[in-house]
């Protein structure tokens, strides 16, 4: 799931700069790459001969490039395909873990895909799974109830025709089979006007894609794994594309980096308890000079955070998202 764009056969891995900079290589140790991809980030960390690489993807295909590392680093990259939901399992041979990084985009690899069905290009049968999923999209707009649809459509793509999109679909299905193309045509039946900065389906694509790869908890459960098995003295690293996954990340560092004003009634001990340095308020964002060669890095954000203590049981990060969650785990029968 790497944020990667192919241009003259070259891969630019997003703030690829700026997030060497933050993490360190240059001084050894173990890295968890949570969104593999085509490898840009894991290459690059690798170079230094003291660096070792535990890269992660759901996504099967990502098997291809990964073996290319494992041939050229040996005992020094390892490739395991599962969900980043789950790096608390991974059995870390050693404690030298310095830095977990997520890159939340897709690769253009996995756009041109035309089975992934990310793309509005694509043909036939929706789909949306990136890999180690229970259903497709196929069968959420085939089976989801008008309301549901509609709150999957207004919360996870922030589409404010949600509610007549819904409608639609649940009054074409009676019909058809609601493929790609039918998906795009009744989008654009519904808003019935052209918007030239991004394509008419482009948030009820995004709001398919979240809830089909559940990409809420993936994240959350993420974020809490990452830091459950790092040392402190970690980083964790966050590149994010839409404005709901950034702000999952962005709660999650800067609620966790403040001292609040506790109660009197709270214990001492409980007081002002931080749990990650925050380096920067502000993400990071891409250059000129890499928007020139790398346009669709134009959403990237940056975030990232030291550990500086343990034991976070992260309930307040549940309780914010909760709302999202429950929109993630609805069935979708008629």
């Amino acid at each position: 799931m790497s944020a990667t764009i192919k241009l003259e056969n070259k891969h630019f891995p997003v703030l690829l700069k700026e997030f060497i900079s933050i993490i360190s290589p240059l001084y050894g140790g173990t890295f968890i790459d949570c969104t593999f991809g085509q490898g840009g980030y894991s290459k690059k960390i690798l170079e230094k001969k003291n660096n070792n690489v535990i890269a992660v993807d759901r996504d099967i295909a990502a098997y291809l490039y990964a073996k290319e590392l494992k041939h050229k680093y040996k005992n020094r990259f390892h490739f395991q395909n599962i969900k980043f939901s789950e790096i608390n399992k991974i059995k870390l041979k050693t404690n030298d873990l310095k830095a977990v990084i997520f890159d939340l985009g897709y690769s253009i690899n996995q756009i041109k895909d035309l089975s992934k069905g990310l793309s509005f290009q694509s043909k036939g049968k929706l789909n949306m799974q990136m890999g180690l999923n229970s259903f497709s999209s196929h069968e959420v707009i085939a089976n989801m109830k008008e309301d549901n649809l509609n709150k999957i459509f207004k919360f996870f793509g922030d589409e404010r025709c949600a509610k007549r999109i819904a409608r639609k679909i649940i009054e074409v299905r009676k019909k058809k089979i609601i493929d790609t193309e039918t998906l795009t045509k009744i989008v654009d039946e519904v808003k019935k006007f052209k918007n030239y900065k991004i394509n008419n389906s482009t948030k009820v694509f995004q709001a398919l894609r979240i809830f089909v790869n559940k990409e809420i908890s993936e994240l959350i459960d993420g974020l809490i794994n990452a830091y459950q098995i790092l040392p402190v003295g970690g980083i964790i690293t966050v590149v994010t594309f839409h404005s709901l996954e950034d702000k999952i990340v962005k709660f999650f560092f800067k609620n966790y980096s403040e001292t609040k004003n506790s109660s009197r009634y709270v214990p001492d001990k409980e007081k002002n308890v931080t749990y990650f340095k925050l380096h920067k308020k502000k993400p990071l964002t891409p250059s000129i000079e890499e928007l020139k060669l790398n346009p669709p890095s134009r959403s990237a954000k940056l975030r990232y955070a030291t550990k500086i203590r343990n034991h976070c049981n992260f309930d307040e990060l549940k309780k914010k998202f909760k709302y999202l969650l429950d929109i993630e785990n609805l069935e979708f029968t008629k």
